[in-house]
């Protein structure tokens, strides 16, 4: 599927526009870690990336053999916040690529809106997005499924056969397809991301400089 001039170009956040999964997931080893529960960073990539906190929270308690503290989420986001104010930065090229990029944008993520907020704000990101940033916490719907990508569309005026998805993780490519709409796979130039995604996107690129290129593709 194709889909020249764009009504709407989709953004993923973490991963896509803020590199910001290691320095997340890196939290949330951590912090499992102290509930009681050892998991590699490999493994966390592996099964954490792109996944909603309800079930990421699921999978430790079920490697825990019981619930984790009442406040085990709210200590990860308030971690997760203080390592961003340290270390994020904003995916290489995404300043760029915005500003050639013609088309209406929007973040769609399954991320709280305080988090992304704080996000694009510290990467100076925010400005590109301010008044189109959807949660899937406001909107009740999470990624794998579509209505968090069918809400902002339709809120924006777009139809989803008209509308471009970036995204980098499993989940969101196949809330983009079931919503209908065109989906690009950002791998990062990482192979494992590569191999992951290429079965089930309709393109792949790997630098965010390739990124208004392909939404031109016809």
């Amino acid at each position: 599927m194709t889909c020249a001039s764009p009504e709407l170009v989709i953004f993923d956040s973490d991963g896509v526009l803020v590199d910001s999964e290691i320095i997340a997931l890196t939290v949330l080893v951590r912090t499992a870690s102290e509930e009681g529960v050892a998991i590699s960073m490999e493994d966390a990539i592996r099964s954490f990336r792109g996944v909603k906190m309800t079930d990421c929270v699921r999978e430790i308690e079920r490697r825990l053999g019981r619930s984790v503290r009442d406040t085990f989420v709210a200590d990860v986001r308030l971690a997760t916040a203080l390592a961003f104010d340290a270390e994020l930065r904003p995916v290489e090229g995404i300043h760029a690529a915005l500003a050639a990029i013609t088309a209406p944008v929007c973040v769609a993520s399954n991320g709280p809106m305080s988090k992304l907020t704080h996000a694009l704000g510290l990467t100076s990101l925010l400005g590109h997005f301010e008044g189109r940033i959807f949660s899937a916490y406001e909107v009740g719907s999470w990624k794998p499924d579509p209505g968090l990508f069918l809400h902002a569309a339709q809120t924006l005026g777009a139809h989803p056969s008209r509308c471009v998805v970036v995204e980098d993780s499993l989940s969101g490519i196949y809330a983009a397809k079931a919503a209908g709409m065109r989906v690009l796979g950002f791998t990062g130039g990482d192979p494992e991301i590569e191999q992951e995604l290429a079965a089930v996107c309709d393109d792949l690129f790997h630098r965010m400089s390739d990124l208004p290129a392909l939404l031109s593709m016809e």
